[in-house]
C-alpha cells in the first residue's frame, strides 16, 4: 500500500475515519478533529500554563493572557489548582465563560487524572468534554519499590487502556507528560510500554521537550523520533545545568536561554508534521507565579511582560526554523 499523501498525519486520519462508529457522540469528533488552534509553517499557536496566573480569577486570568498574545489557556484542574477536582462541575462552566469571554476557546487542562474507578476524577473529565475541552495532561507515575518496573509498566499499560476507552467515549485525548527525576516515563524509551497499551489516538505523549533535554542529553532527538507517533500535545520551557548550594542541578531558564536547542526542536516538529496543541510553562522566577502561588511578589506588570518575552521568542523561532 502506498503512503498516504495528504495534510494530515497518521494520527488525524485515523480520528476523521473514526467518524464512522456511531458508537461515539457527534461532539467527541468535533473536539478531536478541531483544527481551530492548530500552528502552521509560519505561525505558532500557543496556550498558557494557567498554573502561572493562579493569584488571578478566572476573568482577569483570560484578559491577561489574551494581552500577551495567547492563543489559549492550558488550564489547571487538579489540586491547588484554578478549578479544584471535586468542585469542577460548579466551577469549571464559571473558568470557561470567562474564557470565552475573552475569546478564549478551552482545549487544554492539566489534571491528576489516572484512575477511571474514581468518581471525582471521571466527573472531571465528563464535565470537561461537556464544555468543549479537547486535551488534558494525567496525573503522574512512581514506580513502587517493591515490584519490578516491567511488571508495573504492565499494570500502568492496563490502565492506560482504560483510560483510553473512557476518553475515546468522551471525545478526549490524554497526554501523559515525560518529567525528569524518579518519575514513570522519565526516560522517552521507559515510557513507550505502556502508550503502546493502547491504540494511541485518545491516548499518548505530552511532550516536555525541556525534560527531554535533562534525561536524553545529546540523545534527544532518539526519543523524539521514537515517541513521535504518540505525541498528542506539547509543553515548552527551557533549561540549564548549573550548581545550586555546591550541587548540580537543573535550573529554569527563560527560553532561548538554555539547553534546548529551539531551532532543531522546530524545524524536526515541522519535518515531522507534528501539529498538535502547544503548552507554553513558565517555571524561572516569577515572583512566586512560577509555582502557582495565588499570592506573589512582584508587580503582576513584571509577570506578564517576562511571559510576553518568552512567548516572543518561540514565535519568531517557530517562523526561522526549517
Amino acid at each position: 500500500m502506498s503512503k498516504l499523501n495528504t495534510k494530515y498525519s497518521r494520527r488525524d486520519f485515523t480520528k476523521l475515519s473514526a467518524i464512522g462508529l456511531a458508537s461515539i457522540p457527534l461532539f467527541s469528533f468535533q473536539n478531536v478533529v478541531d483544527k481551530s488552534f492548530s500552528s502552521t509553517n509560519d505561525e505558532l499557536n500557543v496556550s498558557l500554563f494557567s498554573k502561572h496566573l493562579q493569584f488571578l480569577d478566572y476573568n482577569d486570568m483570560s484578559a491577561a493572557a489574551v494581552d500577551m498574545g495567547f492563543d489559549g489557556l492550558d488550564l489547571t484542574v487538579r489540586p491547588k489548582g484554578h478549578v479544584l477536582p471535586e468542585n469542577v462541575k460548579d466551577d469549571l462552566p464559571k473558568a470557561v465563560e470567562a474564557m470565552k469571554k475573552h475569546g478564549l476557546k478551552p482545549k487544554m487542562m492539566s489534571t491528576n487524572v489516572w484512575d477511571v474507578h474514581n468518581s471525582v476524577q471521571k466527573s472531571v473529565l465528563e464535565t470537561a468534554s461537556s464544555l468543549g475541552f479537547t486535551n488534558y495532561r494525567t496525573d503522574w507515575l512512581k514506580y513502587p519499590e517493591d515490584t519490578s518496573i516491567v511488571e508495573s509498566q504492565t499494570l500502568f499499560g492496563k490502565q492506560a487502556k482504560e483510560l483510553e476507552i473512557l476518553n475515546e467515549k468522551l471525545g478526549l485525548i490524554g497526554g501523559y507528560q515525560n518529567n525528569s527525576g524518579m518519575n514513570v516515563g522519565a526516560p522517552i524509551w521507559d515510557l513507550l510500554p505502556i502508550i503502546e497499551a493502547t491504540n494511541g489516538n485518545y491516548f499518548g505523549s505530552q511532550y516536555d521537550i525541556r525534560h527531554a533535554v535533562i534525561e536524553g542529553g545529546e540523545c534527544w532527538e532518539l526519543g523524539l523520533r521514537r515517541i513521535k507517533p504518540y505525541i498528542n500535545s506539547i509543553v515548552i520551557k527551557d533549561v540549564k545545568w548549573g550548581i545550586v548550594d555546591g550541587k548540580w542541578q537543573p535550573i529554569n531558564v527563560p527560553v532561548g536561554e538554555g539547553m534546548v536547542d529551539f531551532n532543531r526542536y522546530f524545524s524536526l516538529l515541522k519535518k515531522y508534521k507534528i501539529n498538535v496543541p502547544v503548552s507554553l510553562h513558565v517555571e524561572y522566577d516569577l515572583g512566586g507565579a512560577e509555582k502557582g502561588n495565588q499570592k506573589i511578589t512582584i508587580d503582576k506588570k513584571e509577570v506578564f511582560s517576562r511571559i510576553k518575552k518568552d512567548l516572543e521568542f518561540l514565535k519568531q523561532a517557530w517562523k526561522n526554523a526549517e
